[in-house]
């Protein structure tokens, strides 16, 4: 590169070239050429110097600093960053969308092994889980429904010789305690029944299947009503819905001397409300009573029945079906149990 001409001549007065040449503004888009010069030495002494030229420069002002150029570019971003994401995160969504599925519906389809290498990872091993809680779960069941079937034949033998026993009061006694022996057996067999059902859902009528208990219970003497119908028509397992609406009622019916039923809808969220006239619980125990062969005595007489699995099975009912079942106290007196689908 040549060094230019002023360089060369020697520097005009300094007040002389402010008045032949007043000073302009540089142009900011504008970069002038540069001139480097590098100077080395070799190694055997000889010097060296390189000149390097950088050229010229002009950028477009305009659109550096245009604001509507800036906003499309910040908006094409925005947009680019969010399309990104969501491919990045949609395996994640659909691992999250399984692992809900899977808490509904043990025996649902598997998760598809599609995406990256370490989605399909993922999936395998979701997949696997599942298989193994199925296993586990089929095991537990039929090592239930084997000891259910071989204890039917020393309980049957025991019944009838209970028959022979002379002392009325020690028989009764003793019937009873075997009736409660069987209760209990098959109490523990509904209950793991009810995590491993494969029965279809199917569009069911709410209002239908309750005004039938309902009716059932009162020819059998109870004091039960139907107070509130909805309409609402959902995809749930009726013979589990049947299950479970009738253990509650009988809850109800059987600590509370009485049931009503209603239900309410609001909106996409439909709720079965079923409240007796007892004594209600304590705060503490409106959770407890959940757990399996837990009984409250202060509340609850044992000469009643039961083997303290009744809410357990039908909590486990509502929950296969996406539903959440709770207890409260209600203002009016009285203890309501609530079963809803919040869609």
């Amino acid at each position: 590169c040549l060094p230019r001409l002023p360089e060369l001549l020697p520097p005009p007065p300094r007040d002389k070239e402010k008045m032949r040449h007043p000073p302009r503004e540089r142009d900011p888009a504008f970069i002038p050429p540069k001139c480097r010069v590098v100077t080395l030495q070799l190694t055997d002494g000889t010097p060296l110097r390189l000149a390097l030229d950088s050229p010229a420069v002009a950028h477009n002002g305009v659109l550096a600093v245009d604001p509507l150029f800036l906003t499309l570019l910040v908006v094409a971003i925005a947009i680019l960053a969010y399309i990104v994401a969501r491919m990045a995160s949609a395996p994640l969504q659909r691992l999250a969308d399984a692992a809900a599925a899977l808490g509904d519906d043990l025996q649902g389809a598997p998760m598809p092994v599609t995406g990256p290498f370490e989605v399909r990872r993922a999936a395998e091993a979701f997949n696997a889980m599942q298989k193994r809680l199925q296993r586990h779960l089929g095991e537990r069941t039929q090592m239930l429904a084997a000891i259910t079937h071989d204890l039917q034949t020393p309980v049957t033998r025991l019944r009838l010789r209970l028959e022979n026993v002379t002392d009325e009061t020690l028989r009764e006694r003793l019937i009873a305690d075997l009736g409660a022996m069987q209760a209990l057996i098959r109490e523990g067999l509904e209950l793991a029944r009810s995590a491993e059902s494969a029965e279809q859902r199917a569009a069911l009528d709410l209002d239908s299947l309750l005004e039938s208990i309902v009716e059932d219970a009162a020819e059998a003497g109870a004091d039960v009503h139907f107070e509130q119908p909805s309409g609402a028509v959902l995809m749930l397992r009726p013979l589990a819905m049947h299950r479970l609406f009738s253990n509650l009622v009988d809850n109800a019916v059987m600590y509370g001397q009485s049931a009503r039923v209603r239900v309410e809808q609001a909106g996409q969220d439909v709720e079965v409300r079923i409240r007796d006239s007892g004594p209600g619980l304590a705060e503490d125990e409106l959770e407890a009573v959940f757990d399996p062969f837990v009984r409250l005595e202060t509340s609850r007489s044992r000469q009643t029945g039961g083997a303290g699995l009744g809410l357990t099975i039908a909590r486990a009912l509502a929950e296969k079906d996406g539903a959440t079942l709770h207890l409260r106290n209600h203002p009016q007196g009285g203890l309501e149990a609530i079963v809803r689908w919040a869609r």
